[in-house]
């Protein structure tokens, strides 16, 4: 079993193994777009959560999440951040409004 260090985007060292259980919560037109507001993935790192659900979703998911904030735990997150088990990926699509 491989294991790897991983600064989060505090720089605090996260270890990961292979794949964890996370949940990816979407909002607004993401939620449209998958069809849904949540989904249980297995995933090592933010970008390999959201690869997996664009291909579950399609390209409307991928656009939307294209332009997205993703958060991991409450905390703006990149694709390199690194998930532990239980982690909640959340992808914010921008709003626009009146």
């Amino acid at each position: 079993m491989k294991v790897q260090a991983a600064g989060d985007a505090h720089g605090q060292q996260r270890v990961r193994t292979e794949p964890v259980a996370v949940s990816l919560v979407l909002f607004a037109s993401a939620r449209q777009a998958a069809g849904t507001s949540q989904v249980q993935l297995r995933a090592g790192t933010v970008g390999e959560a959201l690869e997996l659900a664009r291909t579950m979703f399609g390209s409307d998911f991928a656009a939307v999440a294209d332009r997205s904030r993703i958060w991991v735990n409450g905390e703006a997150a990149g694709p390199e951040t690194s998930l532990a088990a239980g982690d909640e990926v959340a992808v914010l699509p921008p709003v626009s409004g009146g």
